[in-house]
């Protein structure tokens, strides 16, 4: 292992065996001749190495609390900047970190960053998250002071970075406002290989064999994300088809789960909505591969609009036509693979969804654009090059006389039971 050159990958938000970007990102990086470490919460705790690599390491750390409020969040992410600056300093220490990458949220390391790049060890922000958007998004009326501190630190976590890794066009482009140089940060989308979606070779123009069209959302169940209005859609679409011939499959996890439950049981919906909790990666690709409409419920925050979903591309990599509120980076995604509504208001969403239905030429035509999109721009095939160039060049020297590797296949992603469900986006 000490041959190689060396990335240390920094998480505080969720285990890494749970961050499907990360997950990628380290494949991609063995593949190129790096060895790697990751330095996340704890989740599974018989792992030692990520699942799937060849020998990416885990140094995990405990969790004493997780943030529900200002002040809980402070003591969660002080500890976790706390147990990651150990950990660090011992990789630094037993020769390895030749390069690190941090991931937000939180934009708590900038005084890290400056640590290791006084010592001339690259360190790149992996940017996932707009933090003062997704802190305005999640509370409704923002403490004023809260948000320019979460804006001030996102500052010197961009301009203490040695390049930036951005998920977006938008994401660049707030980057460059707060003084990065448009040749520092590299787009890099979200999105799953076409190794990883059993269904990637199926025909373009076979719809699911079913009488029973089901409607399908797929993501993490947290205030932000608005499954509550995929409910309230379903409720709509009772009113315009009846509750014959269709069904809403809601799957993922989250703090909003017990909202979405009773919100289930109280509309009376029981009988087509189900809740089908967490999916592993092949649960994913059978529920996609059965879906006739996906919905994208996000509202029209600046979040929102700013970012890409993961679950957008989960979708368009199955040709799922996707219903969605008309944001900025999901028309960027979808294209004419979508059908936009303009407020997100559940009357919208069940029209527009109700149209779908009973168009299958559209549909068709959709789910061929939406495969067309992600084999040749969205797929990790096409992201994969332009994020380990980025430390190709800060590592060459390191990389010299190197030999790549085949990369081993991404695995089908499990659910720890005592984790917390990550916020969708980025």
């Amino acid at each position: 292992m000490a041959g190689n050159p060396h990335v240390t990958i920094l998480i505080a938000n969720l285990p890494a065996e749970r961050d499907r970007r990360v997950i990628r990102e380290c494949l991609t990086l063995e593949e190129k001749g790096f060895d790697v470490t990751v330095i996340a919460p704890r989740g599974d705790r018989s792992l030692r190495t990520l699942p799937g690599s060849r020998n990416t390491r885990l140094k995990p750390y405990p969790v004493v609390v997780y943030g529900g409020g200002v002040l809980s969040f402070a003591f969660e992410f002080g500890w976790s900047f706390l147990c990651i600056a150990v950990r660090l300093v011992g990789e630094v220490l037993s020769g390895r970190a030749h390069a690190v990458q941090v991931c937000n949220p939180p934009d708590v390391y900038w005084p890290l960053a400056l640590l290791l790049r006084a010592i001339g060890r690259p360190w790149v922000f992996d940017h996932h998250d707009l933090c003062p958007e997704v802190y305005a998004a999640r509370v409704g009326t923002p403490n004023k002071w809260v948000s320019r501190t979460l804006s001030a630190l996102e500052w010197l976590t961009l301009r203490t970075a040695t390049e930036v890794v951005a998920t977006n066009e938008s994401f660049k482009d707030n980057a460059v406002r707060r003084g990065v140089q448009a040749d520092k940060v590299t787009v890099v989308r979200n999105g799953p290989a076409a190794r990883e979606i059993a269904t990637a070779d199926a025909p373009d123009d076979v719809e699911p064999a079913d009488d029973v069209k089901r409607v399908v959302y797929l993501g993490v169940f947290g205030p932000q994300d608005n499954v509550e209005g995929a409910v309230l859609a379903a409720e709509e679409l009772v009113r315009l088809r009846g509750r014959e011939g269709w069904r809403m499959v809601l799957a993922g996890d989250g703090e909003s789960m017990p909202a979405v439950r009773s919100l289930v049981t109280e509309r009376g919906l029981e009988d087509v909505v189900t809740i089908a909790g967490w999916l592993d990666g092949a649960a994913v690709d059978t529920l996609l591969r059965e879906a006739t409409v996906a919905i994208q419920p996000d509202l029209p925050t600046r979040m929102n609009d700013l970012s890409t979903m993961a679950k957008t591309v989960e979708y368009v990599g199955r040709g799922v036509p996707v219903v969605a509120a008309d944001l900025t980076e999901t028309r960027r995604t979808l294209g004419d693979a979508g059908v936009y509504v303009p407020t997100g208001a559940p009357a919208e969403f069940a029209e527009a969804i109700n149209a779908l239905l009973d168009d299958p030429d559209r549909r068709l035509q959709m789910r061929k654009l939406g495969r067309d999109r992600f084999r040749s721009l969205l797929s990790w095939e096409h992201q994969a090059g332009a994020y380990a160039a980025v430390f190709e060049r800060l590592l060459a020297r390191r990389l010299k006389g190197r030999t790549p590797v085949t990369a081993p296949r991404i695995p089908a992603q499990r659910k720890p039971s005592d984790v917390k469900a990550p916020v969708d986006q980025g």
